[in-house]
């Protein structure tokens, strides 16, 4: 009987410190794997290149060429973790029963893959690799942190809490995200709504074997708002509430200074219109940078421009030729 076949995806940006590491410990898991008869010899390690900067790339050729097991594809510039991580998926939903998303830093406890294949078998279409302590953290960000999900569920967006983009996916459940057709990806909010039968497979994180994290405060503010913007409309509708409420207060305010002038107790003063100017001023702002940030949003969606592509492709063994002078490459746009 044909086994499963298993494709690990993983997203790399500037990872030359760790790659070789994080390729060696997949190469042995997914030996052992194979060797257990729970996965096919035909399943593979999928490193994808996010126009990384460094030898990544380099790195994942020569791994290419001793290590069967390993195969990589090149994309042609730089289009963020979520996108990167959305080529890999689609390249290898064509060969694959299922797929194991994963980062490259080794945070991740790599041996609970075969708990999650060992799910896909009993029926499951989704594993989430979920977080069991967040001990390894700073005190800020896992306040921080369930303070986001906390808030994410609030305004409707239901995430799997303490879990990252450690999962497996059937093939069914990738047919179904890929008909989630929005440059604007979270795929974190968007794989809960795919459904299908779901599991949860809890470990203890560890810290990252080498190089600095791709994720530092900034770009986690601006992931979670991404997250936030991309899922639900709950800032607008706030922003909609805020306007009305000042409108009530300013009726109230209205009101009583019209009282006070016909009982001859006003007095003069500019700190409280001052105050109130500045105080109206920035919600008038706020609201305009929410909405832009939507309305950006829809101008990016309209193009409907590919969200990457790919330069070369060992899996799908369409290894695009070295670009000759006067030739341009011929790439593959998704």
């Amino acid at each position: 009987m044909k086994g499963t076949t298993l494709t690990i995806v993983v997203p790399c940006y500037n990872e030359q410190e760790v790659l070789l590491e994080t390729s060696k410990q997949l190469s042995v898991l997914l030996t052992n794997l194979i060797d257990d008869f729970l996965i096919s010899k035909e399943s593979k390690i999928l490193f994808v290149d996010d126009g990384s900067k460094d030898m990544t790339w380099t790195l994942i050729e020569e791994e290419m060429t001793k290590n069967s097991l390993i195969k990589g594809i090149k994309l042609a510039r730089n289009v963020g973790h979520q996108n990167a991580l959305l080529a890999g998926l689609e390249t290898a939903a064509k060969q694959s029963d299922c797929v194991v998303s994963i980062d490259a830093d080794l945070q991740d406890d790599i041996q609970i893959i075969r708990t999650f294949v060992e799910k896909y078998q009993e029926g499951f279409d989704i594993v989430y690799g979920v977080r069991d302590k967040r001990e390894t953290d700073t005190f800020f960000k896992r306040t921080t942190a369930v303070g986001f999900y906390r808030f994410m569920n609030k305004i409707g967006i239901n995430l799997i809490p303490n879990h990252a983009d450690f999962r497996l996916m059937s093939t069914r459940a990738l047919d179904e995200l890929f008909r989630y057709k929005e440059s604007n990806l979270f795929l974190r909010g968007l794989i809960p709504l795919v459904g299908f039968p779901s599991a949860k497979v809890f470990y203890d994180r560890k810290e990252r074997f080498a190089g600095e994290s791709k994720y530092p405060l900034k770009k986690m503010l601006a992931f979670a708002f991404d997250g936030i913007t991309s899922l639900s409309i709950t800032p607008i509708r706030f922003v909609t509430f805020i306007g009305f409420l000042a409108v009530i207060i300013s009726a109230i305010a209205g009101g009583y200074a019209i009282f006070q002038e016909l009982a001859g107790h006003t007095e003069s003063g500019w700190t409280s219109i001052i105050i109130s100017i500045w105080l109206v001023g920035g919600l008038q702002l706020l609201a305009i940078g929410i909405i832009g940030e939507y309305i950006g949003k829809i101008y990016r969606e309209v193009k409907r421009r590919p969200r990457y592509a790919i330069e070369v492709d060992s899996f799908s063994k369409q290894v695009q030729e070295k670009q000759k002078p006067g030739v341009f490459r011929n790439a593959v746009w998704k």
